[in-house]
């Protein structure tokens, strides 16, 4: 049984990291040349195909999108890792990528595609509990037992015998602490054992593959010593889920406009001097984007939750709330003032039993009736990956006529064949659902959140909530990477070509002009909601890139889901769902599965959560594949969990077991048979 207290990692001498040899970095060059002058011939090919009279800009030129120092980086990868810098099957001429395999896998193979929709035809997939074996629970609550003993033990006797070391925990020159013992007893001695596990710099795109800047601690993770070296490493932890957050393209090329244009910040609130037409498009584009009348944004996606939530309920009110909602949520309701019931994790039947509780009995002491009810929950539960039941909730809200709220943090533009979130996903009209709340972050590759509902909820809101008048407004530069990715997902709607009817509207009407341009399709953004100094190339402007994009990601996620499953791992969650939590419970196994993983001869960086986020026996790795993974990159990850899995006793699914040679050859079978 792994201990906490014999988990710190050795203190490895600053030697280890000493550059490659001379020859190991000719032979990267030579390989990573190569390989760059055929994306940069696909470049130009497909600029002088979309715009024959467009002057061919290099695809790795150092221009606004791309920095000299991520330029020499991708001239010095080990040989080992080649498959991270290199695609196995380089670009034919017939397939044009223009972006760096690093940042986005190349994969051509249409088998690897699949739609990301409910199917009606099966019942809904309930979130079940799977329970490991009972030694393995024994184990783990021993190991927190071990970890409490000697943690208190260790501040009892420090606190008599080593004084120096526990000033910041003791009353000093009149002074009381300002963290108590037992409040910060978690932070020093669980998290500070795997303080390498958490908060690891990085450099560059957090695309396909990371650069990790090598650290080592000589002091059991008191501090760390950065050695000033990098390391490649395969990225399955950030939330890049359709990889929009690249240093080239015409996302980064939009951005760099911005800045030229507006400058670095607006340097003011939304109801002060802070709002430009950046955010007056961004915000219509959204409401467009979700089919409700009106949407407005906020820096932060916390603080989207947190400071709107109070605006939609007060005293008088009932708040009902998933038992697994985000803190940003809990900490709205709080503040709200309103009161509180809480239901278990996405059961209706909870819910329902509920709702005719507080419906009959009414407000506490009066029994007078709830001025309003509102339910809240979230549309992608990102701690364990599960969808809500959303036919079956607003079955409720039709006959108990409560309120809706619904958080789409990490499912809109990663849910549904359009990316809509979970109403594309269930094909559930906009409207039934009353507040649409979500983030930047994770499907667009910016930050900030936005609500979005009937315009008189959100002109209510501006004056209500703390962020209109309290909270600096989105940077220009942000709000142009969400206008841009969103247009992307959208497509856009070319602009109407004049006729003579309009040019002169004495002749007659009925003339019309043949058409030249490709038709608008339903639910495209017309080009009158983007600025005018924004130009997207064609394959951005139809939608198709953001359409393939989507469709890997939903085969990715599927792929790892049943992958995992298969390979004998207990797996919550969706198989839809980009977030993977993969149980590892033991609380000593996390640390060891990190540095494992990240020590392998392809590198991969994962993050693992425990408690207080998770329940005491439910520590677990979140994996979080990306349209910008390639199968092959699925099958790393799969080996690699598969070795290291077996090695720390993580196997303890009932699932039907295949073998790892076996999942990789079926992996199209596996995918579509959910």
């Amino acid at each position: 049984m792994p201990s906490l207290m014999t988990l710190n990692p050795p203190s490895p001498s600053p030697s280890i990291f000493k550059e490659k040899e001379s020859l190991s970095q000719l032979s990267s060059i030579t390989t990573a040349v190569s390989y760059l002058s055929a994306i940069q011939r696909a470049e130009s090919r497909a600029r002088t195909r979309d715009n024959p009279h467009e002057t061919p800009t290099p695809a790795l030129s150092l221009s606004s999108s791309i920095t000299t120092s991520s330029e020499d980086i991708a001239f010095n990868e080990d040989d080992e890792n080649n498959c991270l810098v290199n695609p196995h099957t380089p670009p034919t001429s017939e397939q044009v990528f223009t972006t760096p395999h690093t940042e986005f896998g190349h994969c051509a193979n249409e088998a690897y595609r699949c739609v990301s929709k409910h199917d009606y035809t099966r019942p809904f997939q309930v979130h079940t509990i799977e329970e490991p074996p009972y030694y393995i629970h024994f184990a783990t609550y021993i190991s927190f037992l071990i970890l409490h003993m000697l943690g208190h033990l260790r501040d009892f006797f420090g606190k008599r015998f080593a004084k120096s070391h526990f000033t910041h925990l003791m009353p000093h020159n009149g002074y009381a602490p300002l963290n108590s013992d037992f409040d910060s007893f978690f932070p020093r001695r669980l998290k500070r054992r795997m303080d390498d596990c958490y908060g690891q710099p990085i450099t560059g795109v957090p695309g396909r593959t990371v650069l990790i800047l090598d650290r080592y601690s000589p002091d059991y993770n008191h501090t760390q010593v950065y050695t000033g070296g990098k390391t490649r490493a395969l990225n399955i932890s950030s939330y890049n889920y359709l990889a929009f957050s690249q240093g080239r393209g015409s996302w980064a090329d939009a951005v760099t406009e911005s800045i030229r244009r507006y400058g670095v910040s607006s340097c003011g609130t939304r109801l002060d001097s802070g709002s430009n037409d950046l955010h007056v498009s961004a915000e219509a584009l959204i409401a467009h984007f979700l089919g409700t009348e009106d949407a407005l944004v906020c820096s932060m996606g916390f603080a989207t939750n947190s400071t709107f939530i109070p605006g939609l309920a007060g005293k008088g009110s009932l708040i009902i709330s998933d038992e697994l909602n985000h803190t940003s949520m809990r900490v709205g309701i709080r503040q709200s003032g309103a009161e509180v019931r809480i239901f278990k994790h996405n059961n209706m039947s909870s819910l329902e039993s509920l709702l005719r509780e507080v419906i009959s009995q009414g407000q506490p002491k009066t029994h007078r009736a709830w001025k309003n009810i509102l339910v809240i929950v979230e549309g992608l539960y990102s701690m364990e990956g599960t969808l809500v039941n959303l036919p079956r909730i607003v079955e409720l809200k039709q006959k108990y006529k409560f309120y809706l709220y619904i958080d789409e943090a990490h499912s809109i533009g990663s849910l549904g064949s359009r990316g809509r979130g979970v109403t594309d996903y269930f094909n559930v009209p906009p409207g039934s659902i009353d507040v649409l709340m979500g983030t930047f972050s994770k499907g667009f590759g910016a930050a900030g959140g936005y609500i979005a509902g009937s315009k008189p909820l959100i002109d209510a809101l501006r004056l209500r909530s703390h962020s209109g008048p309290y909270a600096e407004a989105i940077t220009p530069s942000v709000i142009t990477q969400v206008v841009v990715s969103m247009a992307s997902i959208m497509g856009v709607a070319p602009a109407p070509q004049p006729t003579k009817s309009t040019l002169f509207p004495s002749l007659d009407s009925s003339i019309v002009a043949p058409k030249e341009s490709a038709e608008e399709l339903p639910g495209m953004a017309p080009a009158s909601m983007l600025p005018t100094w924004m130009n997207l190339r064609p394959s951005l402007a139809d939608g198709s890139e953001a359409r393939v994009r989507m469709r890997r990601l939903a085969f990715n996620c599927r792929y790892l889901h049943m992958g995992l499953k298969k390979l004998g791992f207990i797996v919550y969650g969706h198989a839809s769902s980009p977030i993977v939590p993969l149980l590892i419970f033991n609380p000593g196994k996390l640390p060891l599965f990190v540095r494992m993983m990240r020590a392998r001869p392809i590198p991969i960086v994962v993050v693992v959560v425990t408690y207080p986020a998770t329940s005491f026996e439910t520590g677990r790795v979140r994996l979080c594949p990306s349209a910008s993974h390639t199968k092959e990159d699925i099958d790393i990850v799969l080996r690699a969990c598969d070795e290291v899995g077996g090695i720390l006793d993580m196997k303890h699914g009932s699932c039907e077991r295949w073998g790892i040679d076996e999942v990789c050859e079926r992996a199209v079978e596996l995918v579509h048979s959910v």
